[in-house]
């Protein structure tokens, strides 16, 4: 029995073994091609966790002091962008990393699913946040297991978010995946008279500078904290199937009357590592291809025939 999971999700799993049957959340069309890369499902998996949101950080507003314009010496004390990872007044940091705390505790649980039903691995991984009835955010990881019958258990079971087919094409061109990896990042920015400046009417049309170094720090750093996930797990690269950005706005905690710009940037993918080259030196696979052409195939069709008749 597994010190990691629930006790529902321990009954569950049992009663999926003594069953000798499982489920599973693929198509018809995944399971033919996990099929073809030499694994088998052997049970849908789930992982979840119900968290409350208290402390977030960023009750600050980063650069309020110098959004009138005042100068010291010859630059302006504008404001200026607050992301997570940086830490300091008014930011993010301890939100973000509940929100990788969460996710993780979810996916922990259901690879923990996954050893159960001796996966090797979980394909399809979908990850969702929502509301809890009670108060709090629930965090959920749901996916399939799967194993290749006759190897050894694996340490760590891999997760990905790809498709069957996708995990299917990698496997064939001698890829595997290494596990999921997240990128999270929150930014915040004060709207300064600059930037408010820029946004009137009369302004024109015109790049609002604040906005656009809000949104390039937000995403530059979700992908650094992506990378940097990546290099954790020892993989090689990265196959990014999601990009989730929100904006939204708020009164300056600050200054009153004053606006803030809060930027949630989620990068999440499947890190993925080499283990054979076979498939590149075979080099690609016949495709069978139909001509558009009605004369071309009526063509064919005569030649067929007349090949049956001889």
């Amino acid at each position: 029995m597994s010190k990691d999971l629930p006790p529902a999700a321990e009954a569950r799993m049992a009663e999926i073994r003594r069953s000798g049957t499982w489920g599973s959340a693929l198509t018809s069309d995944e399971f033919a091609a996990i099929k073809s890369a030499g694994f088998e499902a052997t049970g849908q998996v789930l992982g979840a966790a119900v968290y409350n949101i208290g402390y977030t950080g960023g009750y600050g507003c980063p650069g309020a002091w110098g959004s009138y314009g005042y100068t010291w010496g010859s630059s302006p004390m504008g404001a200026r962008t607050q992301v997570s990872s940086r830490g300091g007044y008014g930011s993010f940091g301890p939100l973000v990393q509940t929100m990788y705390e969460a996710r993780r505790t979810a996916i922990n649980r259901m690879v923990e699913e996954c050893t159960e039903l001796g996966g090797h691995g979980v394909v399809g991984v979908r990850l969702t946040i929502g509301p809890f009835p009670s108060g709090g955010l629930e965090f959920k990881a749901i996916g399939t297991a799967v194993r290749a019958p006759g190897a050894p258990p694996l340490r760590h079971p891999f997760t990905s978010d790809l498709s069957g087919q996708d995990f299917a094409k990698l496997v064939h061109k001698g890829w595997m995946p290494a596990g999921l990896v997240l990128g999270i990042s929150v930014a915040a920015r004060h709207d300064d008279w600059l930037t408010r400046g820029q946004t009137r009417w009369g302004a024109g049309n015109a790049e609002v500078t604040g906005y656009t170094e809000l949104v390039n720090d937000a995403r530059h750093d979700a992908r650094t904290q992506l990378a940097a996930e990546v290099k954790r797990l020892g993989a090689q690269g990265v196959v990014v199937a999601d990009m989730n950005f929100h904006v939204r706005e708020r009164e300056c905690p600050a200054q009153e009357g004053g606006r803030d710009h809060v930027v949630e940037a989620i990068n999440v993918g499947t890190a993925i590592v080499r283990f054979s080259d076979h498939a590149e030196r075979k080099g690609p696979s016949p495709l069978a291809i139909m001509s558009l052409d009605p004369q071309r195939r009526q063509a064919a069709r005569i030649d067929i025939g007349a090949n049956r008749n001889a």
